[in-house]
């Protein structure tokens, strides 16, 4: 049996840099920390968010923090808009609506895309790689958002000689940390998901005794693992923290003994069970069975019950390993989210 992973989904980035204006000219510096401040509960309902998605709780399932997150985006906006211009100057005030415009449109219909996607993410290698790379691009979206939008901060306080302190605040801090956390969870797991995958289909055509689609399996499977092997080693740790890498690589190493080894074992059993099946056919059909006969009907018996415990063995062994070892990722991804994900109310 397959034990189902959870994807942890979070994807939204903030306005990292939280602006604080330190200068004589009270009024521009003041402007600029109204229309910061318009972003404070959207920040926090994205957090929110970001939080209760990463700690086991799949996208569907936090539609409630969805709609909240886009009624203070809406508030947000508004209060933006209630600001006035700055002696005539509309700079700062509409890039920060554009950002928020951006983000509520990644809220309503991008991530309605995901939530989408979710839903069929895993029924193949190519869906589930659809579906992270929507995510990801929906990061670079905001990314860029974000960055156009300290642009415009720091052009407006060029301006107007305001003197910036740039300082990192927690809530920007956790938000900042989720969205490296993100990526690097997806990359383990888009590794994880096409050895599992794989696995997953060879087991089926086992249990359809299809020798053929098998043997593809088993080849596409080690093909995967090996890949994913090298691409954590590459990948290495989050912050000093291996532990969702190197559960995954337990799992890799099992998938690859399994197609290099024990596979072609079992599919050894696969042949010679064909064969036994047209020896004792034949045995059957005769009406007059020599010494001979009974003989070799006798061997052919014994072998195939030898090569039956023998299967039954490994096949046990393949599904216990399998069992523990997907538990232990599970239980890894879900250690590593709780040590890294920021818990957010």
């Amino acid at each position: 049996m397959r034990t189902k992973i959870q994807h942890i989904l979070f994807f939204v980035y903030v306005l990292l840099i939280s602006t604080t204006a330190a200068s004589a000219q009270d009024d521009p510096g003041s402007y600029m920390t109204s229309v910061s401040s318009a972003h404070v509960e959207m920040n926090q309902k994205y957090m929110a968010y970001m939080s209760a998605a990463a700690h086991g709780r799949r996208a569907r399932k936090v539609e409630k923090l969805r709609q909240a997150a886009l009624t203070s985006i809406t508030n947000s906006r508004y209060k933006t808009m209630d600001l006035p211009y700055y002696k005539g100057d509309n700079t700062l005030r509409q890039s920060s609506i554009d950002y928020i415009n951006l983000c509520y449109n990644v809220f309503n219909e991008d991530y309605s895309k995901i939530v989408n996607l979710e839903e069929i993410a895993e029924q193949s290698i190519d869906k589930m790689e659809a579906y992270i790379l929507l995510q990801e691009k929906t990061n670079e979206k905001v990314r860029q958002a974000t960055d156009k939008m300290n642009t415009a901060n720091k052009a407006f306080a060029a301006k107007y000689n305001v003197k910036l302190i740039d300082s990192q605040d927690e809530l920007g801090e956790k938000m900042d940390k989720a969205g490296k956390l993100n990526h690097y969870v997806n990359q383990v797991y888009m590794v994880f998901f096409k050895a599992n995958f794989q696995d997953a289909e060879m087991v089926k055509y086992m249990n359809d005794k299809k020798v053929n689609d098998i043997e593809q399996a088993r080849s596409a499977l080690l093909k995967y693992a090996t890949e994913g092997l090298i691409a954590l080693d590459a990948l290495r740790t989050f912050e000093g923290n291996g532990q969702l890498a190197n559960a995954c690589r337990q799992l890799l190493n099992f998938y690859k003994t399994s197609a290099e080894t024990n596979v072609p074992k079992m599919l050894d059993f696969y042949l010679k069970q064909d064969s036994f099946e047209k020896l004792k056919k034949s045995f059957e059909a005769k009406s007059s069975k020599t010494k001979e006969d009974v003989d070799a009907y006798n061997t052919g018996v014994k072998e195939i019950n030898n090569a039956s415990n023998q299967f039954n063995q490994l096949n046990a062994n393949a599904n216990n390993g399998r069992t523990q070892l997907l538990q232990a990722f599970e239980a890894a991804e879900k250690a590593f989210n709780d040590a890294h994900m920021p818990y957010y109310k």
